[in-house]
């Protein structure tokens, strides 16, 4: 899919302002930044828009910035997702490690749409083989995304729904910038894997408890300790094993 370019504003540098909002390319040391810079396009990305389905050849690769957030998905047989990762604009989707033919093995489905910087998948490998640092930058957000994956694997096996339902609000937090959080209950059932009435008894639990406060189309989040503490150990465990691999990548 062609992305959608964004106008950049006169004498404005598009591409330095959408660096600081993506902290992964922030971390770049200005050398290689320089590299990558011809080739980035910055793009606005609508929520719902298909990033890549399973099978696709992924030759783009988007780094989300400020409270643009997408998933990974995993797609059933019939057609049912579960979210495997969420990516914002700590990350980077698609391209991160393969070389070649890279098919793609999920769908990646923007959450909270919003701008982002594109750039094809080849620039960005060959930007990784010339330069080392770069290089290692790379493979240890690859490390950490994968274990976010292991770790929804445990989540979506072993706790409940009110508890993954906190994980997800709370990773969701972490992104969007502020404490309202864009998001209809059908899009957080679809995440959850769970029927949308699940989703309205938590919320409405949740709610009641004073932690969150839910409108049509967005969850404002009230109480971050509490909802901390209502989650299950998951957060926490892959955001500190994110903070080890990456302590130059602040969400």
């Amino acid at each position: 899919m062609t992305p959608t370019a964004l106008a950049p504003q006169p004498g404005a540098n598009t591409h330095a302002a959408a660096r600081r909002g993506n902290r992964l390319l922030a971390a770049l040391s200005a050398r290689d930044f320089a590299v990558l810079e011809p080739h980035l396009e910055p793009v606005a990305l609508p929520r719902g828009k298909v990033l890549f389905e399973p099978g696709d050849d992924v030759h783009t690769t988007y780094f989300p910035c400020r409270r643009t957030m997408a998933s990974l998905l995993i797609v059933t047989r019939d057609g049912r997702e579960l979210e495997a990762a969420t990516i914002g604009r700590e990350g980077a989707i698609g391209g991160i490690v393969s070389e070649g033919h890279k098919p793609a093995f999920g769908r990646a489905v923007v959450q909270i749409g919003g701008d982002a910087l594109c750039i094809s998948t080849s620039h960005l490998e060959a930007a990784k083989t010339g330069s080392p640092r770069f290089g290692d930058l790379f493979s240890r957000y690859a490390d950490a995304l994968l274990a976010q994956m292991m770790q929804s694997v445990a989540c979506n096996a072993l706790h409940r729904a009110d508890e993954r339902c906190c994980r997800w609000l709370l990773a969701t937090h972490d992104r969007a910038g502020d404490n309202i959080i864009h998001l209809t209950q059908e899009s957080l059932a679809e995440m959850l894997g769970v029927q949308r009435t699940t989703v309205t008894a938590v919320t409405g639990e949740l709610q009641a408890r004073g932690l969150i406060r839910t409108y049509r189309g967005r969850v404002e989040v009230i109480d971050r300790p509490g909802l901390e503490r209502a989650a299950c150990e998951c957060y926490r465990a892959v955001e500190d094993h994110f903070a080890r691999l990456l302590p130059e990548v602040d969400v």
